[in-house]
Protein backbone atom coordinates (compact mmCIF):
# COMPACT_ATOMS: atom_id res chain seq x y z
CA UNK A 1 0.00 0.00 0.00
CA UNK A 2 1.28 3.76 -0.72
CA UNK A 3 1.34 5.89 1.53
CA UNK A 4 -0.19 9.08 1.32
CA UNK A 5 -1.23 12.24 3.14
CA UNK A 6 -5.26 11.25 3.26
CA UNK A 7 -4.16 7.96 4.68
CA UNK A 8 -2.58 9.30 7.21
CA UNK A 9 -5.28 12.11 8.29
CA UNK A 10 -7.88 9.13 8.10
CA UNK A 11 -5.50 6.49 10.25
CA UNK A 12 -4.95 8.81 12.84
CA UNK A 13 -7.93 11.27 13.02
CA UNK A 14 -6.77 14.15 11.45
CA UNK A 15 -7.40 16.84 9.13
CA UNK A 16 -6.13 17.83 5.98
CA UNK A 17 -6.84 21.61 4.52
CA UNK A 18 -9.44 21.65 1.49
CA UNK A 19 -7.79 21.78 -1.63
CA UNK A 20 -4.18 20.37 -0.77
CA UNK A 21 -2.31 17.99 -3.03
CA UNK A 22 -2.07 14.35 -1.87
CA UNK A 23 1.79 13.76 -1.32
CA UNK A 24 3.43 10.22 -0.91
CA UNK A 25 5.14 9.65 1.84
CA UNK A 26 7.88 6.90 2.02
CA UNK A 27 9.82 8.27 5.67
CA UNK A 28 9.60 10.14 8.19
CA UNK A 29 12.53 13.09 9.92
CA UNK A 30 13.15 16.07 11.62
CA UNK A 31 11.37 19.09 9.97
CA UNK A 32 15.14 20.29 9.26
CA UNK A 33 16.39 17.16 7.66
CA UNK A 34 13.11 16.18 5.79
CA UNK A 35 12.93 15.76 1.70
CA UNK A 36 9.83 15.78 -0.47
CA UNK A 37 8.27 12.75 0.80
CA UNK A 38 9.10 12.77 4.52
CA UNK A 39 6.85 13.26 7.16
CA UNK A 40 7.39 15.80 9.98
CA UNK A 41 5.52 17.01 13.02
CA UNK A 42 5.40 20.36 14.74
CA UNK A 43 4.22 21.00 18.00
CA UNK A 44 6.24 23.30 20.31
CA UNK A 45 6.45 27.10 19.12
CA UNK A 46 10.33 27.37 19.67
CA UNK A 47 10.68 25.75 16.42
CA UNK A 48 7.81 27.68 14.33
CA UNK A 49 10.52 29.06 11.61
CA UNK A 50 11.61 25.41 11.15
CA UNK A 51 8.30 24.70 9.72
CA UNK A 52 8.39 27.90 7.38
CA UNK A 53 11.59 26.52 6.28
CA UNK A 54 11.11 22.66 6.07
CA UNK A 55 11.33 20.55 2.89
CA UNK A 56 9.49 18.10 4.40
CA UNK A 57 6.28 16.64 2.24
CA UNK A 58 3.91 16.99 5.08
CA UNK A 59 3.77 18.01 8.98
CA UNK A 60 1.38 17.09 11.66
CA UNK A 61 0.33 20.54 13.17
CA UNK A 62 -1.88 21.34 16.08
CA UNK A 63 -5.66 21.34 15.55
CA UNK A 64 -6.39 25.45 14.52
CA UNK A 65 -2.83 26.26 13.75
CA UNK A 66 -2.60 28.97 11.61
CA UNK A 67 0.60 29.86 9.97
CA UNK A 68 2.24 33.42 10.08
CA UNK A 69 3.90 32.75 7.18
CA UNK A 70 3.94 30.14 3.51
CA UNK A 71 4.59 26.91 4.25
CA UNK A 72 5.27 24.15 1.57
CA UNK A 73 4.12 21.36 3.35
CA UNK A 74 0.59 19.85 3.36
CA UNK A 75 -0.37 20.31 6.76
CA UNK A 76 -2.23 17.51 8.98
CA UNK A 77 -4.10 19.01 11.88
CA UNK A 78 -4.03 16.78 14.93
CA UNK A 79 -5.02 17.70 18.79
CA UNK A 80 -1.67 15.50 20.17
CA UNK A 81 1.02 16.10 17.00
CA UNK A 82 3.47 14.34 19.05
CA UNK A 83 1.39 11.30 19.56
CA UNK A 84 0.11 11.35 15.56
CA UNK A 85 3.18 10.99 14.43
CA UNK A 86 4.78 8.59 16.72
CA UNK A 87 1.38 6.18 15.82
CA UNK A 88 2.63 6.62 12.37
CA UNK A 89 6.33 5.69 12.77
CA UNK A 90 4.73 2.28 14.90
CA UNK A 91 2.63 1.49 12.57
CA UNK A 92 4.66 2.35 9.23
CA UNK A 93 8.47 3.27 9.71
CA UNK A 94 9.19 0.98 12.30
CA UNK A 95 12.44 -0.91 12.09
CA UNK A 96 11.41 -3.87 14.17
CA UNK A 97 9.26 -5.37 11.31
CA UNK A 98 7.27 -8.27 12.84
CA UNK A 99 8.81 -12.02 11.68
CA UNK A 100 7.84 -15.09 12.45
CA UNK A 101 9.21 -18.66 12.53
CA UNK A 102 11.50 -20.44 14.85
CA UNK A 103 15.29 -20.09 14.01
CA UNK A 104 16.42 -21.66 17.29
CA UNK A 105 16.94 -25.45 17.93
CA UNK A 106 16.82 -24.84 21.50
CA UNK A 107 13.41 -24.37 22.47
CA UNK A 108 12.53 -27.48 25.21
CA UNK A 109 9.42 -29.42 23.87
CA UNK A 110 7.29 -28.08 26.75
CA UNK A 111 7.15 -24.34 25.82
CA UNK A 112 4.07 -23.51 24.88
CA UNK A 113 3.95 -21.45 21.94
CA UNK A 114 1.53 -18.80 20.67
CA UNK A 115 0.95 -18.01 17.20
CA UNK A 116 2.66 -15.52 14.68
CA UNK A 117 6.21 -15.74 16.76
CA UNK A 118 9.63 -15.12 16.19
CA UNK A 119 12.18 -16.80 18.17
CA UNK A 120 15.79 -16.37 16.71
CA UNK A 121 18.81 -18.19 16.52
CA UNK A 122 20.71 -19.03 19.78
CA UNK A 123 17.52 -17.72 21.82
CA UNK A 124 17.46 -20.46 24.72
CA UNK A 125 13.47 -21.50 25.86
CA UNK A 126 13.69 -23.56 28.88
CA UNK A 127 11.35 -26.00 30.19
CA UNK A 128 7.63 -24.75 31.30
CA UNK A 129 7.66 -21.56 29.46
CA UNK A 130 4.75 -19.72 27.94
CA UNK A 131 5.26 -17.16 24.64
CA UNK A 132 2.61 -15.63 23.66
CA UNK A 133 1.15 -14.35 20.62
CA UNK A 134 2.95 -11.77 18.31
CA UNK A 135 6.35 -12.05 20.10
CA UNK A 136 9.62 -11.24 19.11
CA UNK A 137 12.37 -13.07 20.54
CA UNK A 138 16.04 -11.77 19.18
CA UNK A 139 19.30 -13.63 19.28
CA UNK A 140 20.98 -14.51 22.54
CA UNK A 141 18.05 -14.63 25.03
CA UNK A 142 17.57 -16.52 27.56
CA UNK A 143 14.52 -17.74 29.04
CA UNK A 144 14.34 -19.42 32.23
CA UNK A 145 12.25 -22.37 33.44
CA UNK A 146 8.46 -21.64 33.67
CA UNK A 147 8.28 -17.70 32.40
CA UNK A 148 5.44 -16.02 31.03
CA UNK A 149 5.97 -14.07 28.58
CA UNK A 150 2.81 -12.03 27.30
CA UNK A 151 1.47 -11.16 23.85
CA UNK A 152 3.45 -8.77 21.39
CA UNK A 153 6.22 -8.45 23.47
CA UNK A 154 9.49 -7.81 22.34
CA UNK A 155 12.75 -8.88 24.06
CA UNK A 156 15.77 -7.75 22.31
CA UNK A 157 19.48 -9.47 21.90
CA UNK A 158 21.10 -10.57 25.35
CA UNK A 159 18.31 -9.84 27.20
CA UNK A 160 18.21 -12.85 29.94
CA UNK A 161 15.27 -13.45 32.33
CA UNK A 162 15.33 -15.98 34.95
CA UNK A 163 13.30 -19.03 36.27
CA UNK A 164 9.63 -18.06 37.31
CA UNK A 165 9.11 -14.67 36.26
CA UNK A 166 6.46 -13.53 34.16
CA UNK A 167 6.12 -10.71 31.57
CA UNK A 168 3.30 -8.59 30.57
CA UNK A 169 1.59 -8.13 27.05
CA UNK A 170 3.18 -5.18 24.97
CA UNK A 171 6.27 -4.70 26.80
CA UNK A 172 9.48 -3.99 25.14
CA UNK A 173 12.86 -5.34 26.98
CA UNK A 174 15.96 -3.58 25.42
CA UNK A 175 19.48 -5.39 24.96
CA UNK A 176 21.36 -6.89 27.87
CA UNK A 177 18.63 -6.34 30.62
CA UNK A 178 18.85 -9.01 33.30
CA UNK A 179 15.42 -10.02 34.71
CA UNK A 180 14.93 -11.93 37.83
CA UNK A 181 18.65 -11.78 38.94
CA UNK A 182 19.14 -12.53 42.74
CA UNK A 183 18.36 -10.14 44.83
CA UNK A 184 21.03 -8.96 47.24
CA UNK A 185 20.26 -10.29 50.69
CA UNK A 186 22.69 -11.63 52.97
CA UNK A 187 23.02 -12.26 56.74
CA UNK A 188 25.99 -11.64 58.78
CA UNK A 189 26.91 -14.53 60.71
CA UNK A 190 30.35 -15.03 62.59
CA UNK A 191 31.89 -12.26 60.75
CA UNK A 192 30.93 -13.16 57.50
CA UNK A 193 28.06 -12.99 54.97
CA UNK A 194 25.55 -15.64 54.31
CA UNK A 195 23.60 -15.98 51.12
CA UNK A 196 19.72 -15.98 51.55
CA UNK A 197 17.93 -18.11 48.68
CA UNK A 198 15.91 -15.59 47.10
CA UNK A 199 12.58 -17.76 45.99
CA UNK A 200 9.99 -15.04 44.96
CA UNK A 201 9.92 -13.62 40.87
CA UNK A 202 9.54 -10.42 39.42
CA UNK A 203 6.46 -9.54 37.29
CA UNK A 204 6.02 -7.16 34.90
CA UNK A 205 2.61 -5.74 33.74
CA UNK A 206 1.69 -4.61 31.05
CA UNK A 207 2.88 -1.98 28.48
CA UNK A 208 6.19 -1.90 30.50
CA UNK A 209 9.56 -0.87 28.82
CA UNK A 210 12.66 -1.87 30.30
CA UNK A 211 15.83 0.01 28.61
CA UNK A 212 18.99 -1.45 28.14
CA UNK A 213 21.46 -2.88 30.67
CA UNK A 214 19.17 -2.93 33.90
CA UNK A 215 18.74 -5.06 36.72
CA UNK A 216 15.53 -6.03 38.24
CA UNK A 217 16.06 -8.67 41.18
CA UNK A 218 13.78 -11.66 41.87
CA UNK A 219 11.77 -10.86 45.52
CA UNK A 220 13.32 -12.94 48.03
CA UNK A 221 9.94 -13.90 48.65
CA UNK A 222 6.79 -12.56 46.99
CA UNK A 223 7.30 -10.54 43.78
CA UNK A 224 9.22 -7.66 42.52
CA UNK A 225 6.66 -5.86 40.60
CA UNK A 226 6.99 -3.17 37.60
CA UNK A 227 3.34 -2.11 37.00
CA UNK A 228 1.48 -1.38 34.10
CA UNK A 229 2.83 1.76 31.40
CA UNK A 230 6.49 2.17 33.65
CA UNK A 231 9.07 2.92 31.66
CA UNK A 232 13.14 2.48 32.70
CA UNK A 233 15.87 3.98 31.27
CA UNK A 234 18.90 2.10 30.46
CA UNK A 235 21.34 1.23 33.33
CA UNK A 236 18.28 1.50 36.44
CA UNK A 237 18.82 -0.91 39.12
CA UNK A 238 15.55 -2.29 41.30
CA UNK A 239 16.36 -4.69 44.12
CA UNK A 240 14.11 -7.50 45.58
CA UNK A 241 11.22 -6.64 46.57
CA UNK A 242 10.53 -3.45 44.99
CA UNK A 243 7.13 -2.04 43.84
CA UNK A 244 7.22 0.64 41.02
CA UNK A 245 3.64 1.95 40.53
CA UNK A 246 2.07 2.21 37.44
CA UNK A 247 2.82 5.15 34.54
CA UNK A 248 6.18 5.94 36.45
CA UNK A 249 9.36 7.06 34.46
CA UNK A 250 12.96 6.26 36.08
CA UNK A 251 16.34 7.80 34.10
CA UNK A 252 19.18 6.35 33.80
CA UNK A 253 21.31 5.18 36.47
CA UNK A 254 18.63 5.53 39.04
CA UNK A 255 18.72 2.69 42.25
CA UNK A 256 15.81 1.02 44.14
CA UNK A 257 16.96 -0.34 47.44
CA UNK A 258 14.86 -3.27 48.64
CA UNK A 259 11.46 -3.51 49.55
CA UNK A 260 10.35 0.49 48.73
CA UNK A 261 7.37 0.74 47.27
CA UNK A 262 7.10 3.69 44.49
CA UNK A 263 3.99 5.36 44.14
CA UNK A 264 2.01 6.23 40.60
CA UNK A 265 2.94 8.45 38.14
CA UNK A 266 6.09 9.38 39.62
CA UNK A 267 9.12 10.56 37.57
CA UNK A 268 12.50 10.08 38.82
CA UNK A 269 15.28 11.89 37.10
CA UNK A 270 19.13 10.64 36.33
CA UNK A 271 21.20 9.31 39.36
CA UNK A 272 18.44 9.15 41.74
CA UNK A 273 19.15 6.92 44.39
CA UNK A 274 16.37 5.82 46.69
CA UNK A 275 16.79 4.09 49.97
CA UNK A 276 15.30 0.58 51.30
CA UNK A 277 12.29 0.15 53.14
CA UNK A 278 10.54 3.20 52.46
CA UNK A 279 7.30 4.69 50.86
CA UNK A 280 7.02 6.98 48.13
CA UNK A 281 3.66 8.97 47.15
CA UNK A 282 2.34 9.00 43.88
CA UNK A 283 2.76 11.56 41.47
CA UNK A 284 6.32 12.62 43.04
CA UNK A 285 9.18 14.22 41.27
CA UNK A 286 12.63 13.34 41.97
CA UNK A 287 15.54 15.98 40.23
CA UNK A 288 18.57 14.17 39.07
CA UNK A 289 20.92 13.06 41.62
CA UNK A 290 18.39 13.25 43.99
CA UNK A 291 18.80 11.06 47.01
CA UNK A 292 15.40 10.08 49.10
CA UNK A 293 16.64 8.42 52.86
CA UNK A 294 13.19 9.03 54.19
CA UNK A 295 9.05 8.34 52.90
CA UNK A 296 7.16 10.99 51.45
CA UNK A 297 4.19 10.77 52.60
CA UNK A 298 2.47 13.62 50.60
CA UNK A 299 1.99 13.32 46.47
CA UNK A 300 2.29 16.05 44.22
CA UNK A 301 5.81 16.77 45.52
CA UNK A 302 9.09 18.00 43.75
CA UNK A 303 12.19 16.99 45.05
CA UNK A 304 15.57 17.32 44.28
CA UNK A 305 18.81 17.34 46.39
CA UNK A 306 20.54 14.95 49.25
CA UNK A 307 18.74 14.28 51.36
CA UNK A 308 16.00 14.86 48.81
CA UNK A 309 13.85 18.02 49.80
CA UNK A 310 11.29 20.51 47.82
CA UNK A 311 12.93 22.10 45.31
CA UNK A 312 12.37 25.89 46.07
CA UNK A 313 13.90 24.75 50.19
CA UNK A 314 16.92 23.54 48.06
CA UNK A 315 17.52 26.65 45.76
CA UNK A 316 17.75 27.98 48.85
CA UNK A 317 19.99 26.36 50.52
CA UNK A 318 22.08 26.32 47.19
CA UNK A 319 22.03 30.45 47.30
CA UNK A 320 22.82 30.42 50.68
CA UNK A 321 25.97 28.13 50.67
CA UNK A 322 27.14 30.01 47.68
CA UNK A 323 27.42 33.38 50.78
CA UNK A 324 29.90 31.02 52.64
CA UNK A 325 33.27 32.49 51.65
CA UNK A 326 31.18 35.98 51.99
CA UNK A 327 30.27 35.41 55.17
CA UNK A 328 33.89 33.69 56.53
CA UNK A 329 35.37 36.85 55.31
CA UNK A 330 32.68 38.89 57.03
CA UNK A 331 32.86 36.78 60.57
CA UNK A 332 36.53 37.67 60.12
CA UNK A 333 36.82 40.81 59.74
CA UNK A 334 34.20 40.96 63.10
CA UNK A 335 36.55 38.94 65.21
CA UNK A 336 39.06 40.83 64.44
CA UNK A 337 37.20 44.47 65.25
CA UNK A 338 36.64 42.28 68.29
CA UNK A 339 40.14 41.53 69.33
CA UNK A 340 40.83 45.61 68.71
CA UNK A 341 37.66 46.57 71.29
CA UNK A 342 39.35 44.53 73.72
CA UNK A 343 42.42 44.96 73.09
CA UNK A 344 41.66 49.09 73.56
CA UNK A 345 43.06 49.70 71.03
Amino acid sequence: MILTTTLIAKEIGGHITPNQADVVIDNAAKLEEGGAHSLGFFSNPKYEQSLYQTQCGAVIVPLGFKPQQSVSAVLIEHPNPYFAFCTVLTNHFNPNVHRTGIESTNVHPTVKLGEHIHIAATAYIEEGAVIGDNCIIYPGVYVGRNVVVGANTLLYPNVVVYADCIIGNHCIIQAGSVIGGDGFGFAPVNGKYMKIPQIGNVILEDWVEIGSNCSIDRATMGSTVIRTGTKLDNLVQIAHNVEVGEHTVLAAQTGIAGSTKVGAYSQFGGQTGVAGHLTIAPHTSVGGQGGITGNVTESHQKLTGTPATDVRTYLKSVASTRRIPELVKEITLIKEEIARLKSGE
